[in-house]
């Protein structure tokens, strides 16, 4: 697993996230940890290192 921070786009609250390794790349949603609110994640990961992170937000 990778630990990566970053800060939601609606709230601005710095987050961790933990990234499985195993899977190149990922692309999925998935409600903020505090408001709740929808989040688009996609990650590349090359020799167990992040290459690319993104969260962008889902206006609802």
């Amino acid at each position: 697993m990778i630990e990566h921070y970053f800060d939601c786009p609606h709230c601005w609250e710095n987050q961790l996230k933990m990234i499985d390794s195993s899977v190149n790349h990922q692309n999925f949603i998935e409600d903020c940890q505090i408001c709740c609110n929808p989040l688009e994640f996609e990650f590349i990961i090359q020799e167990n290192t992040l290459q690319s992170f993104s969260v962008i937000s889902i206006e609802q």
